[in-house]
């Protein structure tokens, strides 16, 4: 066997099943690879869903986080490689494939990242996918990466059970699986970016619902940070422009606000606004090439997304270095966040 392909499931009724066929349907012979789906406690149909499809090792838990649904799955795996997707995402049929060669090429590649595409049409899923490419383009530059995303992940199950697999002290599907890619760059291992191994997935619908998971995942961010500081400064899969957003966004607002006071004030929004459309024209640019709807309205969108990254950085600030929660309050954090 090459490959235990490992999906956590949590209420996946709606999306589970076509996952689950498109992971049977691999150019790779389904005898040199198990599918294994780590129920998360469900409470909808999800297990029946799963029980409908052949030849799949099933394993149920208590609602316990996607973290720690992955390392149940691992250890139970039967393969040298592991591989995981989620519920929601569709490998195309020569994902597999794409995902193990590199490690079975290459003895010294210890983990290989794939990539999204979507078929949604909403203006908000067709700006994720072009902000992913955005992404995709500056790893493509590198040969070692230090950000391997669950959605398109393979790991040599060796080396992730020395690195004791997920933190689990990350209760939601967001940033445990950067901080186990800090964890393995920091100690020297070579992570690799497999930009043809696909899987399609569904963005979020709306900008409401991307505004509102870029801030969790900022909030998570912190955490991962916060046991990998060198990464604060920059990884291989976040623009440093976005960071200078992310600034820019609060100042923004505030210079508006206390615009109410003195004009200097709005001489300052004005100037900052002009400053975040230039470090910005490049992602514009490329957006407009690709899309002109979605590339025209970007730089509304990337201002709303650096004010809701904002703000899951301060509250992360808040919750993970100045309050400085102990182990057991981070364990007891759940979806409110």
């Amino acid at each position: 066997m090459r490959a235990s392909v490992i999906v956590p499931a949590y209420n996946a009724e709606k999306t589970i099943g076509q996952c689950l066929d498109a992971l049977a349907d691999q150019t790779i012979g389904r005898s040199e690879y198990e599918i294994i789906v780590v129920d998360d406690g469900s409470n909808d149909a999800t297990a029946e869903v799963v029980a409908r499809h052949q030849d799949i090792k099933s394993i149920k838990q208590g609602n316990a986080g996607p973290a720690a649904a992955r390392n149940n799955g691992v250890s139970q795996a039967e393969a040298p490689v592991i591989v995981f997707t989620d519920s929601d995402c569709v490998p195309q049929p020569d994902w597999l494939e794409k995902m193990i060669g590199p490690l079975e090429a290459d003895p010294n590649v210890t983990a290989v990242k794939g990539a999204y595409r979507t078929k949604q049409h909403q203006i908000a899923a067709r700006f994720v996918q072009l902000e992913y490419e955005d992404k995709y383009d500056l790893l493509r530059k590198r040969e070692n990466i230090d950000f391997v995303d669950t959605y398109s992940a393979a790991f040599r199950r060796d080396v992730f059970l020395q690195f004791k697999g997920y933190d689990t002290s990350f209760k939601v599907a967001c940033a445990e699986d950067v901080e186990l890619s800090y964890r393995m760059h920091n100690a020297g291992h070579r992570m690799i970016f497999a930009p043809q191994a696909l899987v399609y997935h569904l963005h979020p619908a709306t900008l409401a619902a991307y505004f509102r998971k870029k801030f969790k995942f900022a909030y998570w961010r912190m955490l991962a940070v916060r046991k990998n500081p060198n990464k604060l400064v920059s990884d291989s899969h976040t623009p440093q422009v976005m960071k200078l957003q992310l600034l820019l966004a609060p100042m923004i607002i505030a210079l508006l606000l206390l615009g109410l006071f003195g004009r200097v004030f709005v001489y300052g929004s004005v100037f900052a606004a002009l400053a975040f459309l230039l470090i910005s024209l490049p992602f514009t640019l490329k957006a407009l090439a690709k899309d002109p709807v979605v590339g025209s309205l970007s730089p509304l969108i990337l201002l709303g997304r650096a004010a809701a990254q904002f703000a899951g950085v301060f509250r992360g600030l808040i919750d993970w270095y100045l309050v400085r929660k102990s182990k057991s309050t981070a364990d007891q954090r759940d979806n409110r966040i």
